[in-house]
């Protein structure tokens, strides 16, 4: 194997595959990136056995070939070099040469036979095309709220539902709920689950991808999905297991309805938060009384109370919220205006644009003591 290529465009690569390098693992080539001159192309393929990625470049190439090197120590060594010309050479069954003008290095190759191979699309894979800018922001307004507690199951993952008119994602952690709905036309229903953490990595891959392609080719089968970006291709286990019948969970009525401004209210729970986290709990109180919103909160190190200026219907109400929480929700409306639909002080609140149903989040009160 011998190629030329250009160092920017190989350490782009390096960076899209190394997503799948798996960082907890005994055996040493699933650390490892396999790289496969043929055809005119050079191809990277990394895999943790529950994603692989696989992306092409192009390249001068002088024999066909491949090798498996070390994903780190090669990744750092690529960007690294000057941004020139790079010569990359198999010696032997055991060491790869990387050149340039000015530097040369030779590394360990490991035994390609070992690197295991990854899954590909069948012909009953059922196929949707999806825009590529949609799928990266659903991904990011849901998956926050995802648990990050593996016990948790499914819970760690997000759940797409795809039918004739909208795609849907939905993400709980059981303190809260994220859901975000775009239209598009399917000919087929679809369900299924993804790692919130592999999601989030295709979503970098997405935002990272340079190609002109508006849209990603989806291939759905019974136990896994591939990605397909043009030049990238994503294969990914699917996760396993009923998902939480999260319809039941949103309340359909409200007793107390406010509209507030995002920024402004966004702007003071941070302020108040910087004495909740002092107090390692990020708890704030939230009264409503006629047109003011009032956010207080208290520590051992001081206190602080902001009022704001709102819109209200219905009952006035106090009730208290992990700052966090609401924040991390605030800031993936893009609104100028939100609104708080709320029953009593111990049952979930809701928060959405104040116009469209695209994006709703539910958020589980805590009950705090006096402020």
């Amino acid at each position: 194997m011998k190629f030329r290529c250009d160092q920017q465009i190989l350490s782009k690569a390096m960076n899209t595959v190394s997503v799948a390098v798996s960082s907890r693992t005994t055996l040493p080539v699933l650390k490892g990136i396999l790289i496969t001159a043929e055809k005119g192309k050079v191809s990277l393929t990394a895999s943790d056995l529950d994603i692989s990625i696989n992306t092409n470049i192009d390249a001068d190439i002088e024999e066909e070939g491949s090798a498996v090197v070390m994903a780190k120590l090669f990744g750092d060594i690529v960007r690294k070099l000057p941004n020139e010309e790079v010569t990359i050479e198999k010696e032997d069954e055991e060491r790869v040469k990387v050149n340039t003008n000015s530097s040369e290095f030779h590394v360990i190759s490991l035994p390609v036979e070992d690197f295991p191979e990854i899954g590909k699309r069948e012909d009953n894979d059922k196929h949707l095309s999806i825009n590529k800018e949609i799928f990266r922001r659903m991904i990011k307004k849901t998956s926050f709220a995802a648990s990050v507690d593996e016990s948790k199951g499914v819970l760690t993952g997000i759940l797409t539902e795809i039918n004739e008119n909208n795609m849907s994602m939905v993400a709980l952690d059981g303190f809260r709920l994220a859901f975000t709905k775009e239209e598009m036309r399917s000919e087929s229903e679809e369900k299924f689950i993804i790692s919130a953490s592999k999601m989030n990595e295709i979503g970098r891959i997405l935002s990272d991808d340079a190609s002109e392609d508006e849209d990603i080719n989806l291939y759905l089968g019974e136990k896994k999905a591939v990605i397909n970006t043009g030049r990238t291709e994503i294969i990914i286990r699917l996760m396993e297991g009923e998902f939480i019948k999260y319809r039941d969970i949103i309340p359909s009525e409200s007793k107390t309805k406010v509209y507030v401004g995002r920024e402004i209210f966004i702007s003071s729970i941070e302020r108040a938060s910087l004495l909740s986290r002092e107090g390692k709990n990020n708890l704030i109180k939230i009264s409503i009384n006629d047109d003011m919103l009032t956010i207080t909160s208290r520590s051992e190190e001081g206190n602080v109370k902001e009022e704001m200026g709102i819109e209200k219907e219905g009952n006035d109400i106090e009730i208290g919220f992990n700052s966090k929480f609401m924040i991390d929700a605030l800031k993936e409306i893009e609104d100028e205006k939100i609104c708080l639909y709320m029953n009593t002080s111990v049952t979930p609140c809701v928060v959405r644009p104040a116009e469209g149903s695209s994006f709703e989040y539910l958020i589980l009160p805590v009950r705090i003591p006096a402020m």
